[in-house]
């Protein structure tokens, strides 16, 4: 299920690791820190998640038991049934603030990897001229996630567009059938710490909202129907019950 990165990158990234930035989450006054598992998988197991507001940007950032981004999904070879492996930011925030139609779900940012598919259309994140190859390289992400039961009973999937409705959606969203944008805001991996940094038109409009941190697994419907995609296997939770109890100030 897994690919793990085996690159002197990642080699270093262990390494540096062991020493986190004072700028990581698992440092930051205000975070939620969660535990340690030791049976989980150390690249998804969250120490801490953080998000704090720096005019109209605003950083998001998590800390991990592991090298964050050191492992990505094993591609298939289809787009029905691909793996994606996400690291997760829900928060409070209406989807509007970002473009999608209003009271529609929970806006998430997400950093993403899924190497059967790409869904960035605008960005080539490998840098080798061709936007349309590099589903695997981690990308960012805002989605509405919805409670779907066809996705499992009590589980989330992104919120699809039925056939013919046109709700508003951000003006980099990549023309799939589900509530994504693809804004391009690259994620930073610094040995066990993720994060991304997302401009807001209105910094107002953020402040005071609420966040948690996640990290997942999503697999894309074998069918490629609705429900397009749902989360398949929630790794671990920051707060542990998903309450949002971060402060966004």
């Amino acid at each position: 299920m897994f690919r793990i990165c085996l690159t002197s990158a990642c080699v270093l990234a262990l390494v540096s690791g062991a020493f986190a930035g004072e700028n990581h989450a698992i440092h930051t006054d205000g975070a939620i820190v969660s535990e340690a598992d030791g049976p989980r998988t150390a690249a998804f197991d969250i120490l801490a998640a953080h998000a704090h507001r720096d005019g109209r940007l605003v950083t998001f950032h998590m800390t991990t038991n592991g090298v964050a981004g050191a492992e990505q999904p094993e591609p298939i070879g289809t787009l029905g049934g691909a793996p994606v492996f996400s690291y997760v930011w829900p928060t409070s925030l209406d989807p509007a603030t970002v473009g999608f139609e209003g009271g529609s779900g929970i806006l998430a940012l997400a950093a993403t990897s899924h190497p059967d598919f790409d869904d960035t259309p605008l960005f080539d994140e490998n840098n080798d001229g061709d936007p349309a190859n590099d589903g695997l390289s981690w990308h960012s992400h805002w989605v509405v996630l919805t409670p779907t039961e066809a996705c499992g009973d009590g589980a989330l999937g992104v919120r699809d567009i039925p056939e013919g409705a046109t709700p508003a959606m951000p003006a980099t969203w990549p023309g799939l059938p589900i509530f994504i944008d693809s804004p391009g805001y690259t994620p930073l991996f610094d040995g066990p710490e993720v994060s991304i940094t997302v401009p807001f038109a209105d910094p107002d409009a953020v402040s005071g909202a609420t966040y948690d941190g996640v990290t997942s697994a999503l697999r894309v419907n074998a069918n490629i129907h609705a429900p397009l995609l749902c989360v398949t296997d929630v790794f671990d939770i920051a707060s542990g019950d998903l309450s949002l109890p971060g402060i966004l100030d």
